[in-house]
């Protein structure tokens, strides 16, 4: 008996990603391979420039091996074998010769606990801009303060820059790390679950936080609460076992699934 996949694929349903807008990564017939397991197969999909793409899918269907892949974390895993292409800005991150520091400078990345550097709020954000060289005291000082306050931290912090920055709450160490991310300047921002550790409150001031910051950064969102997705996505890639069911604009995904895997999906969801 064939599997619901082959099924669908064999019925050639396809929602084809967002064509209108530019963008910045394309994702041509990538596969990732574990120990004989199939974990990703022939992803091929564009995201678009600052928009907000959310990664949409069960638990275990391939979202986070394929965030990794897009800033090359599958290299540290030597278990994994990667074939395929991912472009960014036209240019394939896999070509031998690539530096893997400038793939990663390129994007900034939210996991799903906050993971503060052991010192100050202040040095947390001072850390990144010295990794790009960045020696001006006074430059660093202002770009602490701007990237404070991009994430909304500014005003509860600006009084304890020099405390540790263990003693925030969880949910401001979030939005720190966050804010240490886009100190090194990346036009794209990789989160991995970012608020599935967080308070509701919380969770809510990183999406708020989201929304304001796509108009100059690209987000891709790892998530499996669909409420989530349909409060933040622009654009959405439901995956399913390693595989690209439907991909396309957040409104033709939600209000019009072509898939039966998707309906059902979005039915439990409800």
């Amino acid at each position: 008996m064939p599997s619901t996949i082959e099924t669908m694929q064999e019925s050639n349903i396809k929602v084809e990603s967002i064509s209108a807008n530019v963008p910045i990564i394309e994702i041509d017939k990538l596969n990732v391979y574990s120990k004989g397991s199939h974990l990703l197969k022939n992803i091929s999909t564009v995201i678009p420039k600052n928009k907000i793409t959310v990664l949409l899918g069960p638990s275990g269907c391939g979202k986070t091996t394929l965030l990794k892949c897009l800033n090359r974390l599958t290299d540290l895993y030597p278990e994994l074998k990667v074939k395929g292409s991912i472009r960014i800005d036209g240019e394939d991150i896999f070509d031998s010769g690539k530096d893997i520091t400038t793939i990663r400078q390129k994007m900034g990345l939210l996991l799903q606990r906050p993971y503060p550097l052991p010192m100050s709020i202040y040095e947390n954000i001072a850390y990144g801009l010295k990794l790009k060289g960045v020696r001006n005291k006074k430059i660093i000082s202002e770009k602490v303060e701007k990237h404070l306050r991009e994430v909304a931290l500014w005003d509860e912090v600006k009084d304890r820059l020099k405390t540790s920055a263990q003693r925030l709450s969880i949910g401001q160490q979030q939005r720190l790390c966050l804010a240490r991310g886009l100190a090194v300047e990346p036009e794209i921002i990789l989160a991995d679950e970012p608020s599935s550790a967080l308070d509701p409150i919380s969770s809510r001031v990183i999406e708020e936080e989201f929304i304001k910051l796509k108009s100059d950064y690209t987000i891709i969102l790892v998530t499996h609460i669909l409420r989530q997705a349909k409060r933040l996505a622009d654009n959405v890639i439901f995956m399913y076992y390693g595989e690209i069911v439907e991909s396309g604009p957040a409104e033709q995904i939600f209000e019009n699934p072509q898939s039966e895997i998707l309906k059902e999906y979005l039915k439990v969801g409800h």
